[in-house]
């Protein structure tokens, strides 16, 4: 079978030159997008997403306020911090990057997050309006997964899609997407996990797989049926000594022989990776337009 491997990095990359078309207008109009970005600490993966996420507001015009902040930040400076972002008409997101150091409270700072800016989509507001099916800004790797689905023409509407995984972050945030009644939903979902007594017996009746386990090799050429196509969320470092940094990074799926028997599949890295920081900018753009359109609005008067 001819598998056609999903190019994450291009369809980002067309998504982002039309974020830049959409900025220019806006700029026009005396609009400019703002993104707020909070870094604790010295996590090489949380630097290197943030220092890409620099990049990209650069490249599309977005206004950038990086705020990098030592490891041993505590927690009201931290809400004073997001509560100052909330008030400045500046800001259009926040992004504060997970994961905190361990002695600072999750939950309670993503709580702090004004909803209008939570550009992440994790705040609670946002988890219910979307589950509802009612306009919020939907969690950045999920909507990134639509995206990709989307954009290659893979027909979701009555297709079965199979979700390995169940972490509010991927699984079931792309479960309640995909069963909204809309454009990028009507799937029938089957959501699959560590206590799923025979995975292989669902992955198989899959017309659609996204693997979201965080395991390598968690799906294999045999757990699949020919023309399934396969959204590889997984991002795992598995030992290389030939690689120049010891290591390669690997998806959750066995990507050279699910290939073989795939209509169409993504890559890692190169797949869904690229989307993430794509849909953050998005929903920073429409937060944005939604700012300007309650400024725009007349206030009643007196009569």
């Amino acid at each position: 079978m001819a598998t056609k491997i999903i190019d994450g990095k291009q369809v980002a990359a067309d998504m982002q030159a039309e974020l830049k078309k959409e900025v220019a207008k806006l700029k026009k109009q005396g609009i400019v997008p703002g993104l707020g970005v909070i870094l604790v600490g010295e996590d090489p993966a949380s630097k290197s997403y943030v220092t890409a996420k620099e990049r990209a507001c650069e490249e599309l015009g977005i206004y950038s306020d990086d705020n990098h902040l030592p490891a041993d930040t505590t927690q009201q400076d931290l809400i004073a911090l997001i509560n100052r972002m909330n008030t400045d008409p500046k800001i259009n997101g926040i992004l504060v990057q997970l994961p905190l150091p361990k002695h600072l409270d999750e939950s309670e700072v993503l709580l702090a997050i004004n909803p209008d800016k939570d550009v992440d989509g994790f705040h609670p507001t946002n988890i219910g309006k979307m589950v509802a099916g009612q306009a919020a800004f939907l969690p950045c790797t999920p909507h990134g997964v639509i995206q990709l689905l989307q954009r290659s023409g893979v027909k979701i509407e009555g297709s079965h899609v199979v979700i390995v995984g169940r972490s509010n972050i991927v699984g079931k945030p792309v479960a309640n997407m995909l069963i909204q009644k809309n454009k990028g939903g009507n799937a029938t979902v089957t959501v699959c996990h560590t206590r799923t007594a025979d995975l292989a017996y669902h992955t198989r009746q899959a017309d659609i797989i996204i693997a979201a386990a965080g395991r390598p090799n968690t799906i294999t050429a045999d757990m699949v049926k020919d023309g399934v196509v396969v959204i590889d969320v997984g991002v795992n470092r598995i030992e290389d000594k030939t690689a120049k940094k010891g290591y390669r990074l690997v998806g959750d799926v066995d990507f050279e022989a699910v290939k073989e028997k795939a209509s169409l599949i993504t890559p890692v890295p190169g797949g869904v990776g690229p989307m993430t920081i794509t849909m953050l900018l998005y929903n920073t753009v429409e937060s944005a337009k939604k700012a300007a359109c309650l400024s725009a609005k007349p206030r009643a008067g007196k009569i």
